[in-house]
């Protein structure tokens, strides 16, 4: 059962290029075939983005709690809490009190008793922020593929 497979080769000199397309040999215009179809975006399209409310990220009470939580910053590394991965979540309610969630790098570090006593001050003291509270939690562990960016750059992880 050995059938040997030959390949037929033949060579040419050149071959000819195919042949150009060309508006004049359409057979109809396309004007007079296709009707404009609906426009289904235009109903989107002309909707106006609605603002951020300032509970929501991008709103201006929101973004004024994560500044806050920008200036505070790791005693033993010189990165903010925030940029270093530390918070897990910021909620603002709608009688504008504040909830954190964080963490620390280790449960066993020297700021453990402090650090959520500080994040709760800087955070209430945020001009429209009634009431800051703040829950310190171990689950998920932090690592260091938490941080931002610009917190590995300053680190020279990056």
């Amino acid at each position: 059962m050995d059938r040997e497979r030959k390949i037929a080769v033949e060579e040419v000199e050149g071959v000819p290029p195919p042949p150009k397309a060309r508006v004049a040999d359409a057979a109809e215009p396309a004007g007079e075939t296709f009707a404009r179809k609906r426009d289904y975006l235009e109903g989107f399209l002309s909707q106006q983005p609605t603002e951020p409310g300032g509970f929501e990220p991008g709103g201006d009470l929101y973004e004024a709690v994560i500044d806050a939580l920008k200036d505070i910053y790791d005693p033993e590394i010189p990165v903010n809490i925030y940029d270093l991965g530390l918070i897990y979540d910021v909620e603002i309610t709608p009688d504008h009190h504040a909830r954190v969630k964080m963490t620390l790098t280790t449960p066993h570090c020297p700021v453990a008793e402090s650090m959520p006593g500080e994040v709760e001050l800087r955070i209430g003291a945020v001009p429209g922020i009634g009431d800051a509270e703040v829950e310190l939690v171990w689950d998920p562990p932090w690592d260091p593929q938490k941080m931002s960016d610009e917190a590995k750059l300053e680190l020279g992880m990056l």
